[in-house]
Order: structure tokens, then sequence, then C-alpha cells
């Protein structure tokens, strides 16, 4: 009675600690969200005012931090409910269909930005550099506390942000530089320059992280590595024969289904599968999976799945 009454409060005071986790990790990630979105508001407003296609460059890429921020938060919201019959592996997947979505956000706006500043370097207008200026000090001081809110977050979705962030204040730094140059300099050129490279280097990591969200949507296996390690393992078993029907793909990057078919080598009682199991178990804690389906086949027996 007694060991069981302290396991109870063991797991109660684990679900708490990490219940406070999550509400400490979702007023993170609000603080950063509200920062962002209403700095963004100000980027385009002060990017129009300025005639600076760098500062609409940076008011692009903040406004896809902005849509990070807020579909983590929500979903880290909406992750609490856990699996449903709707959705019988929970609402991890969601953040998939988010980072789509915010990929073709930010591809459109990049577009949009390169349609602007690319006829401008044959043309170069001379941008509001004081205005720049406020601008970018602004931006430093916006993005870089909200970087540091979200600098104290353990989660992944936290540290990938926090990057995204840091990359923000690089960029304002940048703005500030070149906007302090044109205080002294008549080089209008460098504004669009600015942005264009930019622009392009968001293009870049938004496509790499496009192609790799895409082939997780369609259930590609999402590390090949990983998948050929546990698929020797498995095989690696005394008892087992064949592995077939072998899928590993993810809910989200970083929750990981499995599933297979084991033919064993010879027929088992219930007593020896059972020590197979307890084997397989052990053998693949390891590689944290979040959901695993295993399957015996007798020797004899035809598999039901045709492919």
């Amino acid at each position: 009675m007694h060991s069981h009454a302290k396991s109870g409060h063991s797991h109660a005071h684990t679900h708490a600690h990490a219940h406070g986790h999550a509400h400490a990790a979702s007023g993170r990630m609000g603080v950063a969200f509200f920062l962002n979105l209403f700095f963004t508001i100000i980027e385009f407003i002060g990017g129009w005012l300025t005639n600076s296609t760098a500062i609409m460059a940076d008011a692009v890429h903040d406004l896809g931090d902005t849509l990070s921020i807020g579909l983590g938060w929500l979903l880290g919201k909406m992750g609490d409910k856990g699996a449903d019959n709707a959705f019988s592996y929970g609402y991890r997947r969601l953040s998939l269909l988010g980072a789509l979505v915010n990929g073709a956000v930010l591809v459109a706006g990049s577009t949009w930005v390169l349609f602007e500043a690319v006829p401008r370097l044959a043309n170069p207008e001379m941008p509001h550099a004081q205005g720049m200026f406020g601008l970018a000090i602004l931006g430093v001081v916006v993005n870089g506390y909200a970087a540091y809110k979200l600098s104290d977050g353990k989660t992944l979705n936290e540290r990938v942000l926090n990057w995204h962030l840091m990359e923000d204040v690089l960029g304002w730094v940048a703005v500030l530089i070149v906007s302090v140059v044109l205080m002294f300099v008549d080089w209008p050129i460098l504004d669009p320059l600015l942005s264009i490279a930019f622009t392009l280097f968001i293009l870049i990591n938004v496509m790499r992280t496009l192609k790799e969200t895409v082939k997780l949507f369609l259930q590609a296996t999402p590390d090949q590595a990983l998948r050929e390690k546990i698929y020797q393992q498995l095989l690696a078993l005394e008892q087992v024969a064949e592995v077939h029907h072998f899928h590993l793909w993810s809910l989200d990057g970083e929750s990981h289904v499995l599933t297979a078919h084991l033919v064993l080598s010879q027929p088992l009682d219930n007593g020896l599968q059972a020590a197979v199991k307890l084997d397989l178990a052990k053998g693949l804690e390891p590689y944290r999976i979040a959901h695993t389906t295993i399957e015996f086949e007798q020797p004899e027996e035809s598999c039901r799945d045709s492919y």
C-alpha cells in the first residue's frame, strides 16, 4: 500500500511539474508572439513611410517568424488535448500543416519584395535614412527582448524560434549600419541590395524547410540512417527470420511512428513471445519512438497485407 501511494504522489508531482513547464513555455511563446505581431505591423508601415525595401524585406521575415511563433503557441495549447476518436495520433501533425502555410506565406512575401527591389537596382531611390535608423534601433530592442524571453525555453520549438529571432536581430544590425552609412554617403543602391540579400537568405532557408516538411507530410522516412539501424536491430533478434512491411514515418519531425511484421524463425508459445517482446522493448527504448506497432507471424503463416 505504502509503495502504491508513493508512486501515485510521484506521478502527480511529475505531472504537475511537466504542466508547469508547459504553462511557462506557453507564456514565453505568447509574449514573443505579441511582440513580433506588434512590431511586424510597425515595420510594414515604417518601410512604406521610409521608402525602404530593406525594411520591407525584414518585415516579411518578421511576418514569417510571427506566424511560426503563433502557430507554435496555438499548437502547443492544442497538443495538451492529446489523442481522441477524431485524431487517434493526437494533434501534433498539425504543426506540419502550420509549417506549410508559413512557408507559402514567406515565399509569396519574398517574391513580392524581389519584384519591388530588383527594378530599383537600375534606378535606386534614396530612403529616409533617419527613419531607417530609428526603426533599426527599435528592431534590435524588440527582437532582442523576444529572443531573450525564449532563451529560457527547453522545447525544440522554442529553441528553433529563438534562432529565428537572433537572425532578426542580426538583420536589424545590418539595417542599422546601412542607415548610418546613408546618412553620410549618397549611395541609395545599398537599400535594394540589402533587401535582395535578406530575401534570398530567407528563400534559401524556407525552400530547404519546405522540402523537408512536404516529405514528412507525404509520410517519407524522416531519417534513413535511423531506419536502417532499427531494421537491422529487429533482424538481428535470434527468433526473427524476416522483417517486412517495415514503416518508419513521423508525425511532426520529432515524434516518430514505427510499424513492422516480424516472421518468426520457429513457432513460439505465448511465454516465449512475451520474452521476445521484452527484448524488443529494451532494444527500441533508446530511439524514443512515440508509437510502435509490431506484429509476429508464424513461419508458415501467410501475411494478410498485400503491400
